[in-house]
């Protein structure tokens, strides 16, 4: 398909004004009303071209159909602090392999996160490409990858472009291990396929863990809406998890708001699975527990074990990547299966006498909850190895925002017998309670009847 280049640099994305294939003086009907895609987007399309768009939403999660009509190399508005555009960084910085993670990917996308860090990342830092495809099934991502891979290598002749391919889907965590073993240059960006990198967004990072190797060090994510592929800013913030392991943000601890300089490099509990970090180091602390299955909870089994094993985590706001958050992921149509399963394992290994919250978090029983999380004598040979502090010390002084739950009395849902309704959080921890249809599969409010609350 031709692309369609930008008018204007400040914007992100094009809307699409392509003239429908019908008449316009016959008004469109709307195929697809109840669609998330169409909720804002779209209403110029003809009919054909709404059943295209849809088709390839319900496969990506994303829209497809604009990203095949964007340059691959669309300009990014600048969201970084103005602070972050006048800082110089070492000439002397580490080289750096990104490794791409994808499971049928649209086309046009992956080209576009290649082109974006080929284009801005200085070509004596960027050592390595390596793309790590979990068993895609979609027929453009071979012989048209192959294609496109190829101009790549004609045109950077001294950049490295690997190929990972899994025979059997193995999940995110393996993929993201099968990366980072293929690696060869000193640091290491392990990043989502469906990204664009901003101008500048190695540099800080690789200034980081030049200072100190145990760091690992993750940008800030722009989101880019799935329905438009527009780039909305986002704020540095900490990265955060609840007791069910979901990720979600907090605000860094009070020290970095002391600064006043939002360009300063935060503290974080965990990573939200993006992460860039010294290779031999990452190795050195076990990389990434590869009993995690398909999707979830890998991201807090690193931070908790990055900062209890002698490392740290940081945000680095004047990195920045934007990210299309998707709005159905590839991997399983209900993720929490697997996310409970994971969620239950990085407990048993690392949450001590504070692993109950995690049942606690999932409505499952204290003991005997009858869930396999694979062997886990491994990872607990390694925290022994590495002399790793207790869960507890992390709670004091890495995350004492997390609620520890010690004063809980009793879990479970709360019904009015006349409505039916039971007592639920709302959209979101800490909200005003509200009543909600009683579901018992999630967490809602009356799980956690404290002390406090009575």
């Amino acid at each position: 398909m031709k692309d369609i280049s930008l008018a204007k640099e400040e914007k992100a994305t094009l809307p699409l004004n392509k003239p429908p294939i019908i008449d316009q003086e016959r008004k469109i009907p709307k195929l697809f009303p109840e669609s998330p895609l169409f909720g804002n987007w779209g209403g110029n399309l003809s009919e054909e071209e709404q059943k295209e768009a849809q088709a390839l939403f319900e496969k990506y999660g994303y829209n497809a159909f604009v990203s095949d009509r964007l340059t691959l190399d669309r300009v990014l508005p600048i969201t970084r602090d103005a602070r972050c555009e006048k800082k110089i960084y070492p000439k002397d910085l580490p080289t750096i392999g990104v490794v791409l993670i994808y499971l049928d990917e649209a086309l046009s996308i992956l080209k576009r996160a290649m082109r974006s860090i080929i284009d801005r990342t200085p070509a004596h830092l960027l050592k390595e490409i390596i793309l790590v495809d979990d068993n895609s099934s979609n027929e453009d991502l071979k012989g048209d990858l192959d294609v496109y891979i190829k101009s790549l290598e004609e045109q950077n002749p001294f950049l490295l472009i690997t190929r990972v391919k899994h025979t059997k889907q193995r999940g995110l965590t393996q993929a993201r291990i099968s990366g980072w073993e293929a690696a060869t240059a000193d640091v290491v960006a392990i990043l989502d396929a469906h990204i664009e990198v901003h101008n500048q967004w190695a540099e800080p990072l690789l200034t980081q863990i030049k200072a100190d190797r145990t760091v690992v060090a993750s940008p800030v994510f722009d989101r880019v809406n799935f329905y438009d592929l527009e780039v909305v800013r986002y704020e540095p913030a900490a990265h955060a998890f609840d007791w069910a392991l979901w990720c979600m943000y907090e605000g860094f601890m009070p020290e970095w708001y002391k600064l006043q300089d939002p360009s300063m490099p935060g503290k974080s509990p965990s990573v939200m699975g993006i992460l860039v970090v010294d290779r031999k180091f990452f190795g050195e602390i076990g990389a990434l527990d590869g009993g995690m299955k398909v999707y979830g909870g890998e991201n807090v089994e690193l931070g908790v074990r990055v900062w209890t094993c002698g490392g740290s985590v940081e945000v680095v706001p004047c990195s920045k990547i934007a990210h299309i958050e998707r709005h159905h992921k590839p991997y399983l149509p209900d993720l929490r299966v697997a996310m409970k399963r994971n969620a239950l394992r990085v407990a048993e290994v690392w949450m001590d006498e504070y692993k109950h919250n995690v049942n606690l978090a999932w409505n499952l029983p204290i003991e005997d909850h009858g869930i396999d999380i694979g062997n886990v004598t491994d990872r607990k040979l390694l925290r022994k190895k590495l002399n790793c502090k207790p869960f507890k010390w992390y709670l004091e002084n890495v995350y004492p925002k997390l609620d520890t739950w010690d004063d809980v009395v009793a879990y479970g849902g709360m019904k009015n017998m006349e409505s039916g309704f039971c007592m639920d959080q709302g959209p979101v921890p800490g909200h005003i309670p509200i009543a909600y249809d009683c579901h018992y599969y999630t967490a809602q409010v009356s799980q956690n009847i404290s002390t406090k609350a009575c």
